[in-house]
C-alpha cells in the first residue's frame, strides 16, 4: 500500500493497517519500511475474528515457523498461533464498507492499484 499511498491521500482517504503484531514489531516495521501510514495493533487477532477472518496456524506449519525461527507468539504478544487473512476494505466516509478482498490463501494480497479504483468509483 506504501506505493500507491500518495495517490488514496490525493483521493481524500487514509491507509490503516491492522496486525496482530506487537506495537513494537509494527514500529520496527514501519521504520525498516519507512512507511507513511499506521500499523494498527489487533490485539489476539480479536477484531479480525469478529469479521471471520482470523484462522490459528495448523500444528505441523507451527512447527515449520519454529525450525526457522518464526516466533509467532512473540512477534503477536499472545499464544494463540492465530493469523489473519489478508485483506483490504474500502471504508466510505459514513462508515459503510464499499469494498472487500480477502482471500484465505495469505500468498493471494490484494492488489493496491484495485484501492485506487474502488476509491475513485465512490
Amino acid at each position: 500500500m506504501q506505493s500507491v499511498n500518495d495517490q488514496i491521500e490525493a483521493l481524500g482517504a487514509t491507509v490503516v493497517a491492522l496486525t496482530p503484531q506487537s506495537p513494537e514489531k509494527n514500529q520496527a516495521m514501519i521504520d525498516k519500511n519507512d512507511l507513511s501510514f499506521d500499523l494498527l495493533h489487533d490485539i489476539g487477532n480479536d477484531y479480525a475474528n469478529q469479521l471471520g477472518l482470523r484462522f490459528t496456524v495448523p500444528v505441523p506449519v507451527q512447527e515449520v515457523y519454529s525450525e526457522f525461527g518464526i516466533d509467532l507468539p512473540g512477534h503477536n504478544g499472545d499464544s494463540s498461533w492465530s493469523l489473519p487473512m489478508p485483506g483490504r476494505f474500502v471504508i466510505d466516509q459514513c462508515g459503510i464498507i464499499r469494498s472487500v478482498d480477502v482471500h484465505p490463501d495469505y500468498t493471494r494480497r490484494p492488489e493496491a492499484e484495485k484501492t485506487i479504483e474502488d476509491l475513485k468509483a465512490l
